[in-house]
């Protein structure tokens, strides 16, 4: 095939969550199945359950080996993962046998990927208390793919595609310098090299995206109000930030700032960036996912392999209700879609 679909595992997430019923209620569409291959790694019987949930005639397969997933709109194959006492967990509990199955989904997953049986991951949400029950220190995905995969240079990322309110040709990016941790942390993880290594993942992932003449025009988020005001609220701009901006430019890195974050995202939002560096994780996600919370979608940089997943998380408040929205799993599997192509056609 001159244009083959890539072949995409998705991991179950926490089973008390929406995972399970985001993924039943996207498999139906059947444009999906138009972008890719996917299977899914989990439990079969919770998403026999979720079906049932959906009142959707999908037929839930156990396969042994990705190779023998045959995915359509009625047919869902499933690697089988994870404990049987999951099917016990209470749905928006955090339990750390939900925890395990979690873990255990998005590990499977991953190794699918690693050893070429699948071309991208998907992965649905975990909760992070319930991992932690598990006996699993990682704060969440990114940081557990990051080690399962043996990398150190790594970011996360949310990314929203061009529509009516993005107007930049290849979308929004916007990476965070720091990921799950407290904000008294923060100050201590903000190097000149941590920025301008986060500068780097920004650019490299939008170039994927853009016409090979282009560089992707970066947005450094300032830390302090007013980016410091001369030093007036902080010194981290001349200390850090500046630093880090001019050696990005220095490499040929296309960057402003740092600027303040109040106006430089609505000047991302009307096309003047294709991406934005945050300092810290609210910083950069609130924006994000006021601009589209269920377009939104999470992607891991730095990883050998093709990382996407929804944007929220397990989401207890309305869990097993039928009221979870679909269309960020939509949207992660079409951006993962797209950039498993990318990698397969080079």
């Amino acid at each position: 095939m001159a244009n083959p679909k890539p072949t995409i595992a998705i991991s179950m997430g926490d089973p008390a969550g929406v995972g399970p019923e985001v993924i039943v209620g996207t498999w139906a569409e059947t444009f999906v199945h138009d972008l890719c291959r996917p299977f899914v790694v989990g439990h079969p019987e919770i998403l026999r359950r979720a079906a049932r949930l959906w009142h959707l005639p999908i037929r839930v397969v156990e396969i042994a080996d990705p190779a023998q997933a045959q995915p359509s709109p009625q047919t869902l194959p499933c690697v089988p993962c994870g404990p049987d006492d999951a099917l016990k967990v209470c749905p928006g509990t955090v339990d750390p046998r939900a925890g395990q199955a979690a873990y255990q989904s998005v590990v499977q997953a991953a190794q699918f990927v690693l050893a070429g049986q699948a071309d991208a991951l998907t992965t649905a949400p975990l909760h992070k208390e319930a991992l932690h029950l598990a006996g699993y220190h990682f704060t969440g995905h990114t940081e557990l793919l990051a080690s399962l995969c043996g990398v150190q240079d790594f970011a996360m990322m949310l990314y929203l595609g061009p529509d009516e309110q993005i107007r930049s040709p290849s979308g929004l990016a916007v990476v965070h310098v720091t990921l799950h941790t407290s904000m008294r942390r923060v100050f201590d993880q903000l190097t000149v090299e941590n920025v301008l290594a986060k500068c780097r993942l920004a650019d490299q992932f939008m170039r994927q995206l853009m016409p090979a003449a282009q560089r992707p025009r970066i947005g450094l988020a300032a830390l302090n109000p007013h980016a410091g005001e001369g030093g007036l609220f902080g010194q981290e701009e001349k200390t850090i930030l500046q630093p880090a901006a001019q050696q990005a430019r220095q490499e040929g890195l296309d960057i402003q700032g740092p600027l303040p974050v109040d106006t430089l995202m609505v000047r991302a939002r009307d096309g003047q960036f294709d991406a934005v560096v945050a300092m810290y994780h609210d910083q950069g996600h609130i924006a994000l996912k006021l601009l589209g919370m269920y377009r939104a979608v999470n992607v891991t940089l730095g990883l050998p392999i093709v990382r996407t997943s929804v944007a929220h998380g397990t989401a207890f408040d309305i869990a097993w209700q039928r009221r979870a929205e679909t269309a960020g799993m939509i949207e992660a599997l079409r951006v993962a879609a797209q950039l498993a192509r990318k990698r397969i056609s080079k």
